[in-house]
């Protein structure tokens, strides 16, 4: 079960606390997810108050909204380390932005930093074709080309899914750089971070070795 915006933190604790009440009643609802940019924007929002509240709720999980490094003041940090000496899971969900984070280097910083945090990186999102914000979108080949420069250079924690959010709700497809080159021999040709190509045994091949 998703809680998402408006911005489910925004609340006050004793609403937030009987929603979270209600839904925990409802047998089939094994964990619930709370997404929200508070952390962000609001971190003194986290109080102890708040996160003692929410512990209640276990198994409770939490996706952070981010876009730039720059938001990991250290209010912003301090409100995510209590979450998750809390232990709340937290991951991040970041829209690629033309100009303001699209750019392997910035990613990388807020994705580092963000570990440092116990936030994993988890989406990295298309900028969706909505009404006003065609500056702010850029072509797919650059998210692709985004996670073509953090898979490898380094750790995977810190290498997100990039998702388009299909139109007429498809839901999140996601997309990778072409690791794939072919088949060769009895086996696959796999093309490594570096451009290097291997030759892999595919073992439902009749030839493989065994």
């Amino acid at each position: 079960m998703l809680l998402s915006g408006g911005d489910p933190l925004t609340l006050p604790d004793s609403q937030l606390d009987f929603l979270l009440s209600s839904i925990r009643r409802i047998p089939h609802v094994e964990v619930i997810r709370i997404g929200t940019k508070v952390p962000a924007v609001l971190p003194q929002r986290i109080t102890s108050r708040l996160v003692r509240m929410l512990k209640k709720h276990h198994p409770l999980w939490m996706s952070i909204h981010f876009t730039h490094p720059d938001e990991l003041t250290p209010e912003t940090r301090a409100a995510c380390t209590q979450l998750a000496d809390a232990g709340i899971p937290l991951g991040s969900q970041t829209v690629l932005l033309k100009g303001i984070n699209d750019s392997v280097q910035t990613l990388k910083e807020l994705y580092h930093g963000l570990l440092k945090v116990r936030v994993r990186p988890y989406y990295l999102y298309q900028c969706d074709p909505i009404l006003g914000s065609s500056h702010f979108r850029t072509a797919v080949s650059k998210g692709i080309e985004m996670i073509e420069g953090l898979r490898g250079h380094t750790s995977g924690y810190a290498v997100p899914h990039y998702v388009v959010d299909a139109p007429g709700g498809g839901g999140k497809i996601p997309l990778l750089p072409d690791y794939f080159q072919g088949r060769l021999q009895g086996g696959v040709v796999l093309r490594n971070y570096e451009n290097r190509l291997f030759r892999y045994p595919d073992y439902e091949c009749g030839n493989a070795p065994e």
